[in-house]
């Protein structure tokens, strides 16, 4: 057992290469071993590509060691034809006979058909559950997605010592307070690398006027998410302007968008919610439905932090208290235990 759990700990370290590129696939990481020695690993890199197990497999050179080897992958094998043909029958095509999984699939086409195929059609020694909870953190999201049907959701703001996120401001001008560190704002950028779309409500976009983009990080920016809900925002706001990542505007029905892309901003988009107002689960069930948003990022600004709060409707927090105070202004978001 203590070396199935030094190479499943490898598949999850493989797996995570998999963060801003597999979505929305899970993260998964295969390890092949034969009497302690890795012969083969692989990952997902992203979708239509090779699966964990596919990628590992053409990895080996001694194929002849598969009968007589391990698989340790970090998700069950899929049962089901997709983009790529089910790993179940290139596992049992090679005679593997024993397979370590770390967790079930909780996508409904495999659920645990994967195991079941592996253990009847081909009699491989399947085991369950080795650094369970390890793979569930990594593929919170994914898992949040096909459970709850929803979004996995981090809150993320910056405030004072003394709670306060900015000062009160009414025109963009003015520009806004800054907390953060310069470390602290590249691992912002990390943190948007790894979510599908970005969120922030309608005073956020027109005071800060942010660019909400990756630039700090390596790899993709998410889906920008503006919450304008009488389509009041100015057009020369970044969102609208800076063309290098889409933004997506989501307004009440009542409000009739542009009917054509306006010059140079075809990357806006926009979708109408019912209601008089935009609601959370309104936001989430448009994202999850409409957009296959898996994990959302939400930067503000307090209202819109504080309504997400208000509904439990939040999986991560993400906070950065700055040792300056400010003594009166906006105040942050409050969370029961935290704040006095």
């Amino acid at each position: 057992m203590e070396c199935d759990e030094i190479f499943m700990r490898r598949a999850l370290e493989l797996a995570s290469l998999g963060v801003g590129t597999a979505s929305p696939n899970p993260m998964v990481g295969a390890v092949i071993v034969h009497e302690r020695r890795i012969i083969g690993e692989g990952y997902h890199h992203r979708p239509g590509e090779g699966h964990a197990e596919v990628m590992a497999v053409a990895s080996v050179r001694e194929r002849h060691l598969l009968p007589e080897s391990t698989l340790y992958v970090t998700l069950e094998p899929c049962a089901h034809y997709g983009k790529t043909p089910p790993c179940v029958e290139l596992i049992l095509r090679e005679r593997i006979p024993r397979v370590v999984v770390a967790i079930e699939d909780p996508f409904p086409a495999v659920s645990g058909r994967g195991i079941q195929r592996l253990r009847e059609e081909g009699g491989v020694e399947v085991i369950v559950g080795l650094l369970r909870e390890e793979a569930r953190r990594l593929n919170a999201a994914f898992i949040t997605a096909h459970t709850l049907h929803r979004p996995y959701i981090t809150l993320k703001w910056a405030q004072s010592l003394d709670g306060y996120m900015d000062r009160v401001r009414s025109s963009r001008l003015e520009g806004p307070e800054v907390f953060s560190s310069p470390l602290h704002q590249r691992l912002v950028h990390q943190l948007r690398q790894a979510h599908d779309a970005i969120l922030v409500g309608y005073r956020t976009a027109l005071l800060d006027d942010p660019q909400l983009g990756n630039r700090l990080w390596y790899g993709r920016s998410p889906l920008r998410v503006i919450l304008d809900p009488r389509l009041q925002l100015p057009r020369d706001l970044r969102v609208f302007t800076d063309s290098t990542c889409p933004t997506l505007v989501l307004h009440l029905a009542s409000e009739a968008p542009p009917s054509d892309p306006e010059p140079g901003r075809a990357h806006v988009r926009y979708r109408a919610i019912a209601g008089e107002t935009l609601t959370p689960e309104a936001i989430l069930a448009t994202l999850y439905t409409e957009e296959g948003v898996q994990s959302l990022l939400i930067e503000g600004g307090s209202a819109t932090l504080e309504s997400f709060i208000a509904r439990g409707l939040y999986d991560d927090i993400q906070l950065e208290v700055s040792p300056r105070a400010l003594g009166q202004g906006v105040s942050a978001p409050s969370l029961r235990g935290y704040r006095s």
